[in-house]
């Protein structure tokens, strides 16, 4: 019987199959992309924004007046592609930005990515939100008291900046038990 189980055991191949990596960072949930699409609103055709920038689709910013990189006609289904494939961007600099010992949930990420969506890359990198969050200040606090402060396009307080700082910050504030940072 002994000799049984050893030449079972040697003829058996084992193969260990590991899983693929997780994205770093993540995709955003579907509440950012829901949160982006209310405060971006689809536009098929270039127009310019509130300070004057062609963009298209869901807050896409074109790369020429015409937006000759985007096919039109452009349809919502396309236009979401196009958003998530421009968030990469703005989630990879984010989380590059943002220390890995700040722990963020989904919803936490999926705000900060709406702002800097918004904002910007380098606005979001030399924020007073990220300092505090790297210092680790207590992340809800930091966005209830930052967020709000992202209110001006083109020098001005614009209404629907302040409507968007406050479904982010919400955003950020709703529980969520999936980790997006560190990935």
């Amino acid at each position: 019987m002994r000799a049984f189980f050893t030449l079972l055991l040697v003829a058996t191949p084992f193969a260990f199959v590991q899983a693929a990596p997780a994205a770093c960072p993540p995709d955003v949930n579907s509440a950012t992309i829901s949160l982006i699409k209310e405060f971006e609103g689809f536009v098929p055709k270039p127009a310019p924004d509130p300070i004057g920038l062609p963009t298209v689709g869901y807050g896409h910013l074109c790369k020429t007046k015409s937006c000759s990189e985007v096919n039109f006609p452009l349809t919502e289904a396309t236009a979401t592609t196009l958003l998530n494939a421009d968030l990469k961007q703005f989630t990879s600099c984010l989380n590059k930005a943002v220390k890995s010992s700040v722990k963020l949930n989904d919803n936490q990420f999926g705000a900060l990515a709406s702002w800097t969506f918004n904002e910007g890359c380098g606005n979001m990198a030399s924020s007073t939100l990220i300092k505090r969050l790297n210092n680790g200040e207590d992340p809800n606090t930091v966005a209830a008291e930052e967020l709000p402060q992202w209110k001006l396009a083109g020098g001005k307080v614009l209404p629907g900046l302040v409507r968007r700082r406050a479904a982010e910050v919400k955003l950020f504030k709703t529980a969520s038990s999936t980790i997006a940072h560190p990935c």
